[in-house]
């Protein structure tokens, strides 16, 4: 598998447009940083076949969608989507364009990726700061003959406000009335655990969690794989305790309603599924219905399309899941329509 390590290093060179070598005609974006590997991947390919670019940066959801508010890019990205009210009154459209899980990491002596089972509550509970210690008799129950040690547990948190908090803290808020009524959801929360540390994004999260023992955190896949953190098991809303991967995020989706919500943005958390991963999320591109410059969404467009067509494996690649093909003529057919080229 592609290491998602290397690709950064190519990305920060594809994605600066070689900085001031960067042609006017390239595509302007920025948002959110969990598809800035796989944007940066297909950009790399595209610029071959079609010498365009894409001078995406990678500053965050919150970044992203006042860009393009501020008319600065041709496109937003986003992982927490906006609603169907502020997208009609900044007249803006919205679609996904590639699915990826966030996962609890943690560092446990003894477990490997999977050992460890948890449920939603007891997740939200050890974020709460209500579950302070590793052997407490609400995971033990779930670890049947598991050696868990009389440990403190450290919470590693996002510092900076993302995209991977808005998902982490929008399943939470969906599995436990508590933390709903306590701290609710939102791309920057107030943490309550009393022993927590903040890192800077997903790497930042990653670093704590492998230097502290005792520590449990949330990453995107991707970063847990990178870095060979330990991954809990999550029982999902079937019952079922999953692991994560391609399959069962793609599951998650599987019988997602993109159209029933306005902008196309559905919460993928806690879906019914016996496969389905259960803090699964999409990411999302922001363009106008209108642009001031029509050639450049067209650009834009013209990349999207190609990547949804040619892009699936780069995807898969990088531990992202690829919309079905159903799922972008659906997009090329009722949202690229509505962005007037002309």
């Amino acid at each position: 598998m592609l290491s998602i390590k290397k690709f950064l290093v190519a990305a920060a060179a594809v994605l600066a447009g070689i900085g001031a070598s960067a042609r006017a005609a390239d595509i302007t974006g920025a948002g959110a940083t969990f598809p800035y590997p796989i944007y940066a991947k297909w950009a790399e390919a595209y610029k071959k076949t079609t010498n365009v670019g894409l001078n995406y940066q990678s500053i965050g959801s919150s970044g992203g969608i006042r860009q393009i508010k501020a008319k600065t890019v041709t496109f937003g990205g986003t992982d927490a989507p906006l609603k169907g009210d502020e997208l009609n009154s900044e007249g803006l459209v919205q679609f996904p364009t590639v699915l990826g899980g966030v996962v609890p990491v943690i560092n446990l002596e003894g477990f490997k990726p999977g050992d460890l089972r948890l449920t939603g509550p007891v997740l939200a509970d050890i974020f709460m700061g209500s579950i302070a210690k590793w052997n407490d008799p609400k995971i033990a129950a779930l670890n049947p003959g598991k050696k868990l040690p009389e440990q403190a547990i450290t919470v590693v948190h996002r510092a900076d406000g993302s995209g991977t908090t808005f998902i982490f803290t929008d399943y939470l808020n969906e599995v436990s009335k508590s933390w709903a009524e306590k701290v609710g959801k939102g791309a920057a929360v107030k943490w309550p655990a009393a022993s927590s540390v903040g890192g800077k994004g997903n790497e930042g999260v990653a670093a704590n969690v492998s230097r502290v023992k005792g520590a449990i955190g949330y990453v995107e896949y991707a970063y847990a794989k990178k870095n060979k953190i330990p991954h809990a098991k999550l029982e999902n809303r079937n019952g079922m305790y999953v692991d994560p991967d391609d399959t069962t995020f793609a599951a998650a989706a599987a019988n997602a309603d993109w159209f029933g919500t306005p902008g196309m943005g559905i919460s993928l958390v806690n879906q019914k599924g016996a496969a389905a991963w259960p803090i699964t999320g999409a990411t999302f591109v922001l363009m106008y219905k209108n642009p001031t410059d029509k050639a450049a969404a067209a650009d834009a467009i013209k990349f999207f399309d190609w990547s949804f067509k040619n892009g699936r494996k780069m995807a898969e690649e990088l531990d992202y899941v690829a919309l079905p093909d159903a799922l972008t003529k659906a997009i090329a057919d009722k949202v690229w329509t509505q962005i007037s080229l002309k």
